[in-house]
């Protein structure tokens, strides 16, 4: 059966929310398809978001890393929704800070029943730094899967970035097909029909009809 396309140019912003519980009082997370995306705050992932979209500024970009320091939600459809996640990462806020927006990842992750998939970006040149790992694994224990995004691919030679992404692969590998690693720039589109590709997937979980089907009885009673 094939899904129908999700047209990731609809994308409008919805709200924002400084962590989960003020998430939750506007959108219960028992409620339609939410796909995240995380990465650190150098990462690119403004610019990602923006790109997949083809809209210059859906999501801000800032030259100040750590910027980004609340849930930015955005809605496709009145099911489907991408989720902008704070950086993390940052090396100019406080360490009680930084703890407070690693707990709300976290919980974000663990707790969000409409998760249906997280995106976490890495620049190419700098993949896999521990809270990247951290940030990977605490999907993957809860049976979330992951795109891991290498970004800014434009910054690399061709041979050079399909070593870095085999590397990346390699390092991955025991999660087996919970995690797919892709090259992706912003600049050039390197990697975008993939991503959409994954993206739209994600929008059809199994779960989703199931989920519509009780959320119309709950409205007929």
């Amino acid at each position: 059966m094939t899904e129908s396309r999700i047209d990731f140019r609809k994308a409008k912003f919805l709200i924002s929310a400084p962590d989960i519980a003020h998430l939750d009082q506007y959108l219960p997370g028992d409620i339609g398809v939410e796909i995240a995306f995380a990465g650190r705050s150098n990462a690119g992932k403004s610019s990602a978001l923006n790109a997949l979209t083809e809209q210059k500024s859906l999501a801000r970009t800032s030259k100040t890393p750590g910027r980004t320091q609340l849930i930015n939600v955005f809605e496709l459809d009145a099911d489907r929704r991408l989720v902008d996640l704070p950086g993390y990462g940052f090396a100019q806020v406080p360490l009680a800070l930084k703890n407070k927006w690693q707990q709300a990842l976290g919980e974000y992750l663990q707790k969000r029943a409409c998760l249906s998939g997280v995106v976490v970006l890495m620049d190419i040149r700098h993949p896999l730094k521990d809270l990247d790992m951290q940030m990977i694994e605490w999907a993957v224990l809860s049976n979330i899967p992951v795109l891991a995004l290498l970004t800014k691919a434009d910054k690399l030679t061709q041979s050079i970035k399909m070593k870095t992404v085999n590397e990346v692969r390699k390092a991955l590998a025991d999660y087996g097909d919970k995690v797919q690693v892709e090259p992706f720039s912003s600049l050039k589109g390197t990697g975008k029909p993939k991503v959409l590709s994954v993206l739209n997937d994600w929008c059809h979980p199994a779960w989703l009809p199931e989920q519509q089907a009780l959320r119309e009885q709950a409205e007929q009673e």
